[in-house]
């Protein structure tokens, strides 16, 4: 992998802020002229910073500069909603209309799939310092490494990039910001929809970087989703036994492997910077808050400090959600947060996930993520679980669990008693909070490749009888059939499907598959692969 430089091309950064409109108001940054001296060079790699990541996809040739005004009032939103849809290059707003005095820049799409087959998921490779031709398997080992490795704590400096503008107090003014409006029929303006959380236990024992959605409500506050068990709700509920609000930062445009970690559902108490530096073999540069003692990553893009609030809330949402659904008017009272600062790069570049249908951030991170933890905590209990998967075509609501066959028959259990088994243990942890199908897969079929598992599904797995219900567990309600259906929207609703074949628990497969792999001498599938572009077909 090559080094990248921390920069954008100088010509290109040159001709946009050329185009840009830059106002002067209330909304004044206050210029610190500070030096920052990474602790070591490895800051600089794409995975750890995120102006390297913007020109590593650049030099991956996935990366579309725009440098005529986009409005930031939809037409930004439909431009990057377009680019999941298409599987095209991730687009970098240069001029957006508002921008002020630098405030900001967009880079859309910043964890989407590729239309390459080569390359599909390099834009995820490239948040973990693996090549761009990796696939979901590598990327999801990588980040469960760190698992088996030392914590690696980060480092404390002085400053940092983050640090070159700074705006205090009355000074800032949110309503003023060029935020998206992502959909036509959102409650607000969502500028938190890939940034990190950062919060801290009351005793400083625990700092937890999380993503969770939030709106601008007015000119010093955010209004936001935090819901039970993510740990952002944790911590809130500590320092609510103490009486105070939470102090709290939330970090735009971070160390891509930051934001990674952040959306992996980690075991509570977990710091993820030391996660980040055990999975990278770097430690992080963290800078102290200018209002509170919070750590953020020292080469942030934005940064946000203050707090949020234990006891005031406001409406939040509607927001057009992972699983690709708005409902009009649908707003409910979250916590609010309190803006009391706003430091931020010269030029800084604010990522934006305009999720949805198919296939965006919170698809690829969040449902993968989720299922190598669920593989983790399987293989942890002994069970013969080989690889987990979250395939993107069921919105990232099932996790394909493929089972070792050989050490099933082993256990000398049976259909029943094993799926009971699987979903007892995920479904009443939180790393199966999001999912509410579990398929339990065999020897032959790629959890990897969603035609495997429906394959599977659909032939193997008998509706009811190859079924094992859970009505009593925590549900998640932003699954419109939770949220929006005709039961709890936070209980139950969950199901381990047996795709796994009677004589898999007893014998072994007695079948073989009707395709091209299993199906042909291997003298004849090398003599059609060897002519199929001559013969006139795609490679």
């Amino acid at each position: 992998m090559q080094t990248i430089l921390p920069r954008l091309n100088t010509s290109l950064r040159t001709t946009a802020l050329a185009r840009r409109n830059i106002m002067s108001s209330t909304f004044t940054p206050k210029r610190a002229v500070q030096s920052y001296h990474s602790s070591s060079s490895g800051q600089d790699l794409p995975h750890m910073n995120f102006r390297s990541f913007v020109e590593a996809l650049k030099e991956d040739n996935d990366l579309v500069e725009i440098n005529d005004e986009k409005d930031p009032n939809l037409e930004v939103a439909a431009i990057i909603r377009k680019v999941y849809e298409t599987d095209d290059k991730a687009p970098l707003f240069n001029n957006v209309k508002g921008n002020q005095d630098g405030l900001f820049r967009i880079l859309g799409a910043p964890a989407a799939l590729r239309f390459d087959k080569a390359t599909r998921f390099g834009r995820l490779a490239r948040h973990l310092a693996l090549p761009p031709t990796a696939g979901m398997k590598e990327i999801l080992d990588k980040m469960l490494s760190a698992k088996k490795s030392t914590p690696l704590p980060p480092n404390l400096v002085e400053s940092g990039p983050c640090k070159e503008n700074k705006i205090f107090g009355d000074d800032i003014d949110l309503t003023k910001l060029p935020t998206p409006l992502i959909h036509q029929d959102d409650g607000g303006k969502y500028i938190q929809t890939y940034g990190m959380h950062v919060v801290q236990s009351p005793d400083g024992k625990w700092t937890n970087w999380s993503i969770a959605r939030a709106m601008i409500y007015d000119k010093r506050h955010l209004v936001g989703l935090v819901i039970e068990p993510q740990h952002i709700w944790q911590v809130k509920e500590m320092w609510k036994k103490e009486g105070k609000d939470v102090p709290w930062a939330l970090c735009f445009g971070v160390p891509p492997a930051a934001i990674m970690a952040s959306s992996m559902p980690l075991p509570d108490g977990v710091t993820e910077s030391e996660y980040i530096g055990a999975m990278t073999g770097t430690a992080l540069d963290l800078v102290k808050c200018e209002t509170n003692n919070l750590k953020v990553p020292a080469n942030s893009e934005i940064v946000f400090e203050g707090t949020l609030s234990v006891t005031e809330t406001a409406p939040e949402g509607p927001f057009g959600e992972m699983h690709g659904y708005v409902f009009p008017g649908d707003a409910h009272q979250c916590p609010k947060y309190t803006v009391n600062a706003i430091t931020h790069r010269d030029d800084p570049i604010m990522p934006v996930s305009a999720c949805g249908r198919l296939t965006d951030e919170t698809h690829t991170m969040i449902g993968p993520l989720a299922a190598a933890e669920i593989r983790q905590l399987c293989q942890d209990n002994d069970l013969p679980v080989v690889e987990a998967m979250s395939n993107f075509e069921s919105q990232v609501t099932w996790v394909a669990l493929k089972i070792d066959t050989a050490k099933l028959r082993a256990m000398k259990t049976n259909s029943k008693d094993f799926s009971k088994k699987i979903g007892d243990l995920v479904f009443n942890h939180k790393v199966g909070y999001t999912i509410h199908r579990l398929v339990l897969v065999g020897d032959d079929i790629d959890v990897f490749d969603f035609k495997d598992v429906i394959w599977a599904f659909t032939t193997r797995c008998r509706p009811n009888d190859d079924e094992t219900f859970f009505p009593d567990v925590r549900a998640f309600p932003l699954i419109p059939y939770n949220g929006h259906g005709a039961h709890s929207p936070v209980k139950g609703g969950k199901v381990v499907s047996d795709a796994l074949m009677p004589v898999e628990y007893t014998t072994g497969a007695n079948w073989v598959a009707a395709d091209f792999k299993n199906s042909y001498p291997e003298e004849v599938k090398a003599k059609v692969n060897a002519e199929w572009q001559a013969m006139g077909f795609k490679a």
